[in-house]
């Protein structure tokens, strides 16, 4: 272990080095706030796709799915086709008019957008909806800093007080020099990481069981169960297990880092292209964390935390020098999410609760240096944080996601697809979002019944469906009325 602590050290020195290289040269193209937050909207196709969809994505991907297929066999498995579900509803139906919608009314951020459809006077719809990022995302970015001090400390034995600071430094350094261009790059490089990190991993394991039909037979000894798609669950059980994991694709829409990705496209063709390019990496990361959590229980039938066998398997079936690429992979999945949320975050911050709330006129030069200002502040608070061990962040980003999606996703594809509704409505819409999430964790559902997000995103569906029923009706009675007296004159 030491030899390839040694070797992933390097690896891992040069990576760090080509993303501050990316910050540096992003940093020159970053001269306006529509270039530090979207990028000038320059994006093409690859990296669109690759970027937004690595972005949502984190450590799960390589640490968490793994470990959940390790644990739950097949059965997991159900979780793939609600996360291409995720992938599908922002491609097909939410990129392209929201991208074009973005570009029309000139919108940097969500809650621009939200506020260009509901324009008023006391900015509550604006000011809600940066409380609610600015609530998940600080809890995300402090965690997310907190899972790179394990990483540093479980691979280089560099202690937690030590390792997140510079883990952190690294990526506040790139993101406040090159903006959302530098995060857009860096993150479609870390895709690339992940995906193929996840992909040789697997074939890996696989020809070291010999082949598929090698591996299934190898498990069937080890767990039988676990090559079952209900995996033993009882069917009440495995019913509100499936129900839940298809329902993770119903966070996708509401993600902004995610979304910002789409208002940063160059043109129609770029959102048409990435469309398949984003579905490939997605079932190609899945399936592969799916084949080797599986081939896992053959491999290493006795693994104490399911979510270690990513870097077990890595130091176990490869070649020391590919070890150490692929595991970094692990540290660029943790990056190019926390980046994003911290570009997510400081706009938030700097345009629209700064520049658009409290309507300071700013040159571009003054709002550049407060936005970079902004990262590093948001950066070393969610640090401090972090470094606090405090564990209710842990608890509290379980449902951040929850919290995202079910607050911001249906607002945004109704208002890209029915009819207009009122500012009363989008604003109780998101709030319902935002509190039966967290309503529905502490009361213990999610884990006795279904995860949060499903019943949060129908609840914040309903008050949309309510509230429009109402309106209708209303204007058809005073229709109505207004025949009356017409009739009656």
């Amino acid at each position: 272990m030491t030899e390839l602590s040694s070797v992933i050290g390097v690896v891992f020195a040069i990576y760090l080095g080509l993303m501050i290289y990316i910050g540096v040269l992003a940093s020159r193209h970053a001269h306006s706030p529509l270039d530090f937050f979207l990028g000038n909207r320059s994006l093409k196709a690859w990296v669109t796709a690759i970027s937004s969809t690595a972005s949502s994505e984190s450590a799960w991907a390589v640490l968490g799915t793994v470990g959940l297929a390790y644990q739950e066999g097949l059965s997991a498995a159900w979780f793939l086709p609600g996360c291409l579900l995720g992938y599908a509803i922002n491609w097909f139906f939410l990129a392209e008019r929201l991208r074009r919608h973005s570009r029309e009314h000139h919108s940097i951020t969500i809650p621009d957008y939200l506020a260009s459809l509901f324009p008023d006077n006391t900015r509550t719809i604006r000011l809600i909806a940066v409380a609610i990022i600015f609530a998940c995302m600080m809890a995300y970015i402090a965690a997310q800093f907190t899972a790179i001090g394990k990483t540093f400390d479980s691979i280089f034995g560099i202690p937690y007080t030590v390792s997140i600071p510079v883990g952190a430094a690294i990526i506040l350094l790139y993101t406040a020099l090159g903006g959302f261009l530098a995060v857009a790059w860096t993150d479609f490089i870390q895709g690339l990481i992940m995906a193929g990190g996840l992909v040789v991993l697997a074939l890996f394991a696989l020809m070291e069981l010999g082949g598929w039909s090698g591996m299934i037979e190898q498990v069937r000894q080890t767990a039988p169960e676990l090559l079952t798609w209900t995996g033993g669950k009882t069917v009440p059980v495995f019913l509100g297990s499936a129900f839940g994991l298809l329902g993770i694709g119903l966070g996708y829409p509401g993600q902004p880092h995610v979304l910002n990705r789409y208002m940063a496209a160059k043109e129609t063709k770029t959102i048409k292209q990435g469309t398949w390019i984003a579905m490939g990496w997605g079932f190609l990361i899945y399936t592969s964390a799916i084949v080797l959590g599986i081939a896992g229980r053959a491999l290493v039938p006795n693994l104490e935390d399911p979510e270690y066998l990513f870097p077990v398997a890595a130091e176990m079936l490869l070649p020391t020098g590919l070890a150490a690429i692929i595991l970094t992979g692990v540290l660029a999945a943790i990056m190019s999410t926390v980046s994003a949320q911290i570009i997510v975050a400081t706009s938030a911050v700097a345009h629209d609760l700064f520049n658009q709330l409290l309507r300071r006129e700013l040159t571009h030069k003054q709002i550049l240096l407060i936005s970079r200002v902004t990262v590093v502040l948001l950066g070393v608070g969610a640090m401090a944080v972090a470094l606090t061990e405090v564990r209710v962040i842990f608890w509290f980003v379980l449902f951040a996601w929850s919290g995202l999606g079910a607050s911001f996703g249906p607002l945004l594809l109704w208002t890209l697809y029915a009819k207009p509704i009122t500012r009363t409505a989008a604003v109780a819409a998101m709030l319902t979002g935002f509190l039966t999430t967290i309503i529905w964790k502490v009361s213990g559902l999610s884990e006795s019944l279904i995860y949060e997000l499903v019943p949060a995103f129908l609840l914040s569906f309903s008050v949309l469906w309510i509230t429009m029923r109402k309106s209708e009706n209303r204007i058809r009675d005073q229709e109505s009325e207004r025949m009356s007296r017409f009739s009656d004159s």
